[in-house]
């Protein structure tokens, strides 16, 4: 069973991240465990915090756990602001990380230098939003894809392993010879997801992979990521904020808010019968109401609060429709309605 990690310290759920039982730890080796991870970015000199009042530093990531298993695709959603793509930036070593510890493969990666992260991050491939951006314009298909060969020393029989990593996307050997800016919106994702399996690497970051195509393209790129891993047992963590997207690949999900997770589960569970607020939320801004999801069809108010200013109790309160007072004074504790899904709410759905 997949289930989001413990605490490093076992405390619970309000100074940090969802935890995770020891039982289920014994049940499972994952590939990734994120465990506390603290992620602050300066904004003031101490000296100019002092003088203003405010503070020198926003914690964009508050003590975030959990545990992706190898050959699983796990999705991080929430609204802009949430923190989702900075945690994925800090367990491929991008951003630092203040507290806590990511584990990849059995070894604690953070922290790592650069020279020793170069071996890590053969193993772990990054897929970026913007699927023309993310490309650099003066490099040919076929000078893209032969980069991540050359950087680890895999040179040889370059064109015949360029023409495979193209074939395994669903294009013809003639995209090689190609720029850019010849390509659509989901040829150009397609070139981004051959650029990060060309190493086959054991997890793949995808940070809004759908974002910018059409629908019908959407799906093309969902069931490709798909038929990719079950070809060569590559794990997924996806970072979206499209629930449909979610709902169609992801085998678990984690639903971030102001760089917390605040419910974490099977996604089919969580889809079923949403508990925290906030989620419930979320998918009453992007799913249409069915029948038996009218009880949780509603909307949040109000914009999402600044980091520079956290809410006091639960941060999502303000915005609540079902708020109590206690939700004003007080972070609440876990609850978990199964033994794969757990949340924290004061007034659950």
């Amino acid at each position: 069973m997949r289930r989001a990690a413990a605490r490093s310290d076992g405390s619970a759920w309000p100074s940090g991240g969802l935890p995770q039982s020891p039982r289920a730890r014994r049940l499972m080796t994952p590939l990734l465990e994120v465990s506390d991870v603290v992620i602050r970015f300066p904004i003031h000199s101490r000296i100019a915090a002092r003088l203003t009042g405010q503070p020198s530093s926003i914690e964009a990531v508050a003590g975030v756990s959990f545990t992706l298993e190898a050959g699983s695709t796990y999705a991080l959603v929430g609204e802009s602001g949430s923190g989702k793509t900075t945690l994925a930036r800090a367990i491929t070593g991008l951003v630092p990380i203040e507290g806590g510890q990511v584990d990849f493969a059995g070894r604690t990666i953070s922290g790592l230098s650069e020279a020793a992260l170069r071996g890590v991050r053969r193993e772990i491939a990054m897929i970026f939003q913007d699927p023309i951006g993310s490309l650099s314009p003066r490099l040919s298909v076929r000078a893209i894809l032969a980069e991540p060969f050359k950087v680890h020393g895999e040179t040889a029989d370059l064109d015949g392993k360029i023409a495979r990593l193209l074939d395994d996307v669903g294009l013809s050997p003639h995209f090689a010879q190609r720029y850019p800016h010849q390509l659509s919106g989901g040829q150009a994702r397609r070139v981004s997801i051959a650029r990060a399996l060309a190493l086959r690497p054991k997890l793949v970051i995808a940070d809004e992979p759908t974002a910018g195509l059409d629908v019908s393209i959407q799906g093309e790129m969902l069931n490709l990521m798909r038929d990719l891993q079950r070809k060569f047992g590559t794990t997924f963590l996806m970072i979206t904020h499209n629930l449909n997207v979610v709902r169609h690949v992801a085998d678990r999900m984690a639903v971030m808010y102001l760089g917390r997770i605040v419910e974490e589960g099977l996604t089919d569970d969580i889809f079923k019968a949403p508990r925290h607020r906030y989620t419930t939320a979320l998918l009453s801004a992007n799913l249409k109401a069915e029948p038996e999801a009218a009880s949780y069809v509603i909307e949040a108010e109000g914009e999402t609060p600044s980091l520079l200013n956290r809410p006091k109790g639960c941060e999502f309160h303000p915005r609540c429709l079902f708020k109590r007072e206690v939700c004003r004074t007080a972070m609440p504790e876990e609850q978990m309605p199964s033994a794969d899904h757990r949340f924290a709410c004061h007034n659950p759905a």
